[in-house]
């Protein structure tokens, strides 16, 4: 079955009544038949009365609870076998939801439409995606083009079997992306292009930056513990080697710091086999859902 035939398309909104209604016509033009949903995250301006006007499955939060707790209220709505999720603010061009269509036809578990480094609105911005690209990409072994990509289209059962990993904030992208690949879930990036958003954005590089740095470790924590703590454990019995060498050639003896480093070394071992066990007994856990 094509994706298009069975497909529900997700926006999570907050105060975007500047730029929903042609968003949403634009959407609708090009995909009549597929179900539009708009989860209103707490706006406080028309949004959820533009969207109910244009036709679209509104869903209402009482309070602003974040973008990832909006995704979550679609997934849960959502009636189609795909997903779409896009922006309410006009930077994912409907007419790119055709690319990822033809690619998820082909098999895959989710595509991402990755922006290109022209789309991000300054030179920070687009060293700080470059830097989370290429942390996740060491994180699971595998090419991210985009990390952060809200522009997605993914299987419904799937996607919700991860439901109760997303934070509620803004980056659900990256907790998704990088389970679907430790879970060994074909995943495949597209290349679009965004538009400049109209309004002001809610993301601070910096704050939100740290964040993600954050959300990473935790995740490859999960996903992929030997990856995080092999090369920590790694470090720390080098740092050993050479301070007992040190000490060796300088004082003839081994030292109680030289004990600590490899102790600590061996331990942080251990926790990440440890790890590598507890998440293999996670996805044993999930695939009895499917």
């Amino acid at each position: 079955m094509n994706a298009a035939s069975s497909l529900s398309i997700v926006l999570p909104a907050r105060n975007e009544a500047v730029n929903l209604a042609s968003h949403l016509k634009e959407i609708r033009s090009l995909y009549p038949d597929s179900e539009l949903i708009v989860v209103n995250d707490g706006s406080t301006d028309d949004t959820a009365l533009i969207a109910k006007d244009s036709g679209a499955v509104v869903v209402n939060h009482p309070y602003s609870m974040g973008n990832g707790a909006a995704i979550k209220s679609g997934a849960r709505t959502a009636k189609g076998k795909y997903l779409l999720f896009m922006d309410a603010d006009g930077q994912h061009q409907p007419s790119d939801i055709s690319k990822l269509v033809q690619a998820v036809d082909q098999g895959y578990k989710m595509v991402i439409g990755a922006r290109n480094p022209s789309s991000h609105a300054s030179k920070s911005r687009r060293v700080m995606n470059y830097v989370y690209n290429k942390i996740a990409s060491l994180m699971t072994g595998f090419g991210i083009q985009d990390l952060t990509s809200g522009f997605r289209i993914v299987e419904t059962k799937r996607f919700r079997q991860f439901l109760y990993l997303l934070p509620n904030g803004f980056s659900y992208p990256t907790t998704i992306t990088m389970a679907f690949l430790r879970s060994g879930l074909p995943i495949k990036f597209v290349s679009i292009e965004a538009r400049q958003r109209e309004g002001k954005s809610n993301i601070r590089p910096l704050h939100d930056g740290i964040k993600f740095f954050i959300i990473i470790m935790k995740v490859g924590a999960l996903f992929s513990p030997m990856r995080l703590f092999l090369p920590i454990s790694g470090a720390i019995f080098l740092t050993g080697i050479g301070y007992y060498a040190f000490t060796y050639v300088t004082q003839s003896r081994f030292t109680n710091m030289s004990a600590v480093l490899f102790l600590a070394s061996l331990l942080i071992f251990l926790i990440g086999i440890i790890g590598e066990q507890i998440s293999s007994l996670h996805y044993q856990v999930s695939q009895k859902d499917e």
